[in-house]
């Protein structure tokens, strides 16, 4: 193997993990950019696309604590193939509701909330994965390379997808069909131990992730500071709106503009490979979180496409190094033991924040208007970056990410 490439790719089962979450991201955000384009045309109405985002949103709540205890008990790479086959499935549903005229949108809101069930079994076996697969010495450059990958299928999947939706709609799920397939493939071929299989079974092994992140304050504070941040601040499920009716760039502009924050993440992504962190993280995440609502002001409130991208782009650039800064958190401090189920409590968080961020935009829109949504988004977060200061000391203490070291699962964290 080559020893120009970073360390983490040496490792052979990371490569393989790294090419499954490259494939499903860059498959994940060609569907978005159609799916918005297509479900907005068909009623002119924001709450519909707030709609899919709840509909992704709602089966997580009830899927997530059990997916969680399945991660901890069943090969992770079986669980995480298993998902992906289904997002297969779900692109194939997509391509026949597409050649069928796609002109209602309730086929929409069924797949969206058979993707938000495969999500929910995938994710934690997914965030499981990384720190199972590599030594801990190299489980923070995993992290931000996890990220790299993610973020190069963000910047490209939008901008590929939006120009195959621009040339022929249904071509878009046909080839996000097999992206997910090769995402399938390269889970499956992952040679790892099985997951430890004597987490208990009941409410009580359900809830044990629970009850390790109430324990764990900092990681609450940052799970949570990322849950208010993006759910108030994240307008992003509106940029439909922008791309038709206020920058007017059509298709192929709207997957550009779904690009830029990725272009920002990736930046970030790069350098945190080459260099992490070495400030203290907390007050680093604070800061960046008020960034990240700054930023959304700025696009929220333009009309002319260069500004809003580069807005966009230093909104995905700041919000990548909060990402970041929480993933390595969630890997460093919880026990191998307990890695499926504190998944998938992030996962829910994550997931509220964004899904259910999409249907708080798309909702508050219909009232008001795009525009005064993200304006007013961004307003707010900067309030829960500030406020995070006060509601969760042990976050704004927080120092080096080299420092953390994994938690005892039966104790109180300090």
């Amino acid at each position: 193997m080559p020893q120009r490439l970073p360390p983490a790719l040496q490792v052979r089962d990371f490569r393989f993990l790294w090419t499954a979450i490259f494939s499903m991201r860059f498959a994940e955000n060609m569907i978005a950019v159609a799916i918005g384009w297509q479900v907005f045309a068909i009623r002119k109405d924001p709450l519909d696309l707030g709609l899919i985002g709840l509909a992704e949103f709602v089966p997580l709540l009830v899927l997530a604590l059990p997916a969680g205890h399945i991660a901890d008990r069943l090969p992770r790479r079986v669980v995480a193939a298993c998902a992906l086959t289904v997002m297969a499935g779900v692109s194939i549903g997509l391509l026949g509701v597409t050649l069928a005229g796609a002109d209602v949108v309730w086929p929409y809101y069924v797949l969206a909330a058979v993707t938000g069930a495969a999500s929910a079994t995938g994710w934690p076996a997914y965030q499981a994965l990384t720190p199972e697969v590599v030594p801990p010495d190299l489980v923070a450059g995993a992290v931000a390379l996890r990220s790299v990958a993610g973020q190069v299928a963000v910047i490209s999947g939008p901008a590929v997808g939006g120009l195959i939706f621009a040339w022929k709609a249904e071509a878009v799920y046909a080839v996000a069909a097999a992206l997910f397939g090769v995402a399938g493939i390269s889970m499956a071929a992952l040679h790892v131990r099985p997951a430890r299989g004597d987490a208990p079974v009941g409410v009580e092994g359900l809830v044990e992730g629970i009850r390790f992140v109430w324990r764990t304050r900092m990681l609450l504070g940052a799970i949570t500071l990322d849950l208010f941040a993006v759910l108030v601040g994240g307008g992003i499920a509106l940029l439909p709106i922008y791309a038709r009716d206020i920058l007017h760039v059509g298709p192929a502009g709207l997957g550009v503009l779904r690009a830029a924050p990725a272009l920002g993440a990736l930046g970030a992504a790069l350098i945190l490979a080459r260099r992490p962190l070495r400030r203290s993280a907390g007050p680093t995440l604070i800061t960046v979180v008020v960034l990240f609502g700054a930023a959304n002001i700025v696009w929220g409130a333009s009309r002319w496409l260069p500004i809003s991208l580069g807005a966009l782009a230093v909104a995905g650039f700041v919000d990548m190094i909060s990402v970041n800064i929480r993933s390595t958190t969630v890997a460093l401090v919880t026990p191998n033991e307990l890695r499926g189920r504190v998944g998938a409590v992030e996962m829910v968080f994550i997931s509220a924040s964004n899904e259910l961020g999409a249907f708080e935009s798309g909702a508050v829109a219909a009232g008001v208007g795009a525009v005064a949504t993200v304006v007013a988004g961004g307003i707010a977060t900067i309030g829960c970056g500030l406020a995070a200061i006060k509601t969760f000391p042990d976050l704004a203490r927080m120092g080096r990410l080299e420092e953390l070291r994994p938690e005892p699962a039966g104790t109180l964290a300090t």
